[in-house]
């Protein structure tokens, strides 16, 4: 389900922007909104991304996803709050996970998404800021940069408790970078 809404966004930064510059930008925006990042990875081919503290979880719902509130999400103690950052002209790998459902927000720059129910990609849907998209466990989706680098919001939804999703949940069905 894709559904368009608007509220806090981050800079848009050309496509020749430095990598780390656009990074150091991320963590600034991160940390004027209140934010506290516990790890962050900006080696990934794609760009990379931050995870946000988990008990900050509630805040980040309501600044970037107003829509919706706590009892949404009744049922899952935790919810990884991240925000993605994809570099123009990169795709994650087309992928599906066992384990979580995922709710994306974009917050600034460009994005598209690629989204099917079986291993068949669809055309690309081009994302405009506030756009907000809400994957079902197994669904296959691919997030993907397009002329400018692309922010998303992103909080998961565990369908697991005893087994909570992690970076490992991945089942990569296609990938340009050989994973």
């Amino acid at each position: 389900m894709i559904l368009p809404t608007s509220n806090i966004m981050i800079q848009s930064f050309t496509a020749t922007a430095d990598k780390d510059v656009v990074f150091a930008k991320v963590q600034q925006f991160i940390d004027e909104q209140g934010f506290t990042v516990v790890s962050k990875d900006h080696s990934r081919p794609w760009g990379g991304f931050f995870v946000l503290e988990e008990s900050e979880a509630p805040k980040f719902i309501s600044t970037f996803f107003p829509h919706l509130s706590l009892e949404d999400f009744a049922g899952y103690e935790k919810l990884s709050p991240k925000i993605l950052v994809v570099a123009p002209n990169k795709r994650l790998s087309w992928q599906y996970h066992h384990r979580r459902a995922e709710i994306w927000k974009v917050i600034g720059g460009n994005a598209g998404i690629v989204i099917s129910d079986t291993d068949e990609e669809t055309p690309l849907r081009q994302l405009p800021i506030g756009t907000v998209v809400e994957l079902q466990k197994g669904e296959r989706h691919r997030l993907v940069g397009v002329d400018e680098w692309g922010f998303v919001a992103e909080i998961w939804k565990h369908t697991d408790a005893a087994n909570p999703s992690d970076e490992d949940d991945i089942v990569r069905v296609q990938d340009d970078f050989g994973r």
